[in-house]
């Protein structure tokens, strides 16, 4: 089973930082990288990456640094996963941008892994490419307001 990389957690977390902060202008690297946790020669090569990529933009000298190009309710997870990790197809021959015939396979048109595997391929695609950024910040906000009321320091319980 796939799981996703080191690259594309800290890209959706560096997305979600930045999306919290897109009213205050670019922000830079080292603070970026100091308080996500995310080692910065590792963080530089993602922004580019996203950059390039036309989700971030950035800016050079004083007050420069990283944005979001698009609107967090733009930026899907689907778009990130497969620009970090590639297809989100568990097999290849389930893959709608990197098809290839499994080698094992006699018969693809009558293959019940195929059809299984197919329909976890369009499953999992249906919920990364129907959740954005603005989602993931808004669950986010969710859980912790929940969290706080649950808190024993308010004394309510959900």
């Amino acid at each position: 089973m796939r799981v996703l990389s080191q690259k594309t957690k800290y890209a959706l977390r560096a997305l979600q930082y930045l999306a919290l902060r897109r009213h205050e202008g670019p922000v830079l690297i080292s603070d970026l990288s100091e308080d996500e946790k995310i080692p910065r020669k590792f963080l530089e090569l993602i922004l580019l990456e996203l950059k390039n990529n036309g989700i971030l933009q950035s800016k050079k000298g004083k007050g420069g640094g990283y944005a979001l190009r698009k609107a967090p309710a733009e930026i899907t997870l689907g778009q990130v996963v497969r620009l970090f990790d590639g297809p989100v197809a568990l097999m290849p021959c389930v893959s709608e941008s990197a098809y290839a015939p499994c080698p094992e396979c006699h018969d693809e048109a009558v293959c019940g892994t195929r059809f299984f595997m197919k329909e976890v391929r369009d499953a999992t695609a249906k919920i990364l490419d129907g959740t954005t950024i603005a989602d993931v910040l808004s669950r986010s906000q969710l859980l912790e307001s929940k969290r706080a009321l649950s808190s024993p320091a308010t004394g309510y319980q959900i």
